[in-house]
């Protein structure tokens, strides 16, 4: 696979000799001196190096100094985050809901799949989960600190949080009483400019993943299945997952359209030629394939025939026997999704093309075990005809294709997870302040038409509480709904 050496992963017993080895190695910095000169300290039971600096401070400086265009980010960063936290919000209403009516229906996945720790963790591979997690770490901090600074709150160092090479988290080190004391409007757009800009920057990776994924070609023209139905014609001749179908009955087989020309050509129980590129070795190997009913295949499936009409399925149509067919970029054109120069749609095909090819993403690591190309799809491509093919190569496109897909898991990961609306999430002092806005108001109203009085003391008393039970509830229900696999 291209850049293999990014996707190396441990087993626990290496974990643990490098925490021992990590441990012990930070005892000797503490020890000789060295983690004071650093502006370091641990943290953590010790296990955790908290790194502080002030460079980034200058350019941080440079880059904030358009306020009204920060602010404006700010507000726009604001109501991003409302939508995205009402989206996580109606998510987690409709597990939970789920999983009271239907019950417990999750698979329950390898317990490692729950740290999401690269190297650790059988879906986030080191190299690229660490080239990922650092970057997008600092966008999301830098993103707070540009608020700050455009609200006039000062930062006093940057930092990274460290378990090895492994970065834990990152962090903008403002004045807090500044922060404290500050409007909570302006609070809150600084609060909220971390997950946004993560999820801005994944939208625009995704643009710019569209763009690669149309640099790219077929190897061998033709389409793959991933999926042999079993005992159909297909199986029985001896047709495996991913092997390239090239030509039916004489007939090249070039796309997924070509594949349904000639098989609206053909009729069940005919026995036909098929010639197909083995993935188990690359030898090309003709079988013949005794075609069955798809009107009957459909039958037994429990379909009703007036729905098979609907999708005009007719008695004696050919059936093969393969799901998911797809051609040979299928790969990377899943990634690219509606950001491939090939994708064209409505704008409400749009609107529900870009929620479900995220979907498709965070996905694609538990799905193929920390790669974002199936193995057998990546071999499939080939450099196309474009400038950037020309100029990089195959290997170079898999490379960036690779790192721009991470890049875009974890951004994703990051904006949303930080809107959960618990502490110590971003979310979760969005929501706190959601909740001080809400009762001044209610005081203000009582205030003003003279009904009833609030003491401001109550105020605050009521929004400490509801911020740290929904925090307690919230932190309950994701527990129950990510143990219930496993009881």
């Amino acid at each position: 696979m291209a850049s293999g050496f990014l996707s190396v992963q441990f087993g626990w017993t290496e974990v643990l000799l490098l925490v021992l080895a990590w441990y012990l190695l930070l005892r000797y910095w503490e020890n000789s001196g060295k983690l004071d000169e650093w502006n370091a300290s641990r943290i953590f039971f010790g296990m955790v190096l908290m790194v502080r600096t002030e460079k980034g401070k200058k350019s941080l400086e440079k880059v904030s100094k358009p306020r009204k265009f920060w602010r404006a980010y700010g507000e726009l960063s604001l109501w991003v985050c409302w939508g995205a936290m009402f989206i996580v919000a109606v998510g987690i209403i409709l597990a939970v809901v789920s999983a009271i009516i239907m019950g417990n229906q999750a698979e329950a996945r390898p317990v490692s799949e729950l740290v999401a720790i690269p190297g650790l963790s059988p879906i986030i591979p080191l190299g690229w989960g660490v080239i990922a997690f650092v970057v997008c770490l600092v966008i999301h901090e830098f993103g707070h600190g540009i608020q700050a600074r455009a609200h006039g709150m000062r930062v006093r160092n940057f930092g990274l949080l460290m378990a090895g090479p492994l970065p834990l988290g990152a962090f903008a080190e403002p004045e807090y009483n500044e922060i404290a004391n500050s409007p909570r409007r302006e609070r809150q757009r600084m609060f909220a400019a971390g997950p946004a800009t993560n999820i801005f920057a994944a939208f625009i990776l995704i643009v710019i993943l569209g763009q690669v994924a149309g640099q790219f070609s077929a190897a061998d023209p033709g389409v793959h299945s991933s999926q042999i139905i079993v005992d159909s014609g297909a199986d029985e001749a001896g047709l495996e997952a991913w092997d390239v179908i090239t030509m039916i009955n004489g007939s090249e087989i070039r796309n997924s359209n070509d594949f349904v020309d000639v098989m609206g050509g053909l009729s069940a129980g005919q026995i036909v030629p098929m010639e197909v590129v083995r993935y188990s070795d690359g030898t090309t190997e003709t079988l013949m394939v005794n075609l069955t009913d798809k009107y009957q295949y459909y039958l037994d499936l429990g379909y009703e025939e007036d729905l098979l009409e609907s999708m005009d399925i007719e008695q004696g149509d050919a059936f093969l026997g393969v799901q998911n067919l797809a051609g040979g970029t299928a790969g990377v054109d899943r990634l690219a999704g509606w950001a491939h120069p090939d994708f064209e749609t409505s704008i409400v095909g749009y609107l529900i093309s870009v929620p479900i090819n995220t979907g498709q993403i965070l996905i694609t690591p538990f799905e193929y075990q920390g790669v974002a190309i199936h193995p057998a799809q990546e071999e499939m491509l080939d450099s196309g005809d474009g400038w950037l093919a020309s100029t990089i190569g195959l290997s170079g496109l898999l490379f960036l294709v690779n790192l721009l897909f991470w890049l875009i898991w974890v951004n994703i990961l990051l904006g949303f997870t930080n809107l959960f609306p618990m502490i110590p999430f971003d979310g979760g002092h969005l929501f706190k302040d959601m909740v001080h806005g809400i009762m001044t108001g209610i005081r203000n109203l009582g205030k003003k038409t003279g009904l009833y009085k609030v003491h401001p003391l109550w105020v605050e008393h009521f929004t400490r509480k509801a911020s740290s039970l929904s925090s307690m509830i919230l932190f309950i229900v994701l527990i129950v709904l990510i143990g219930a696999p496993y009881l």
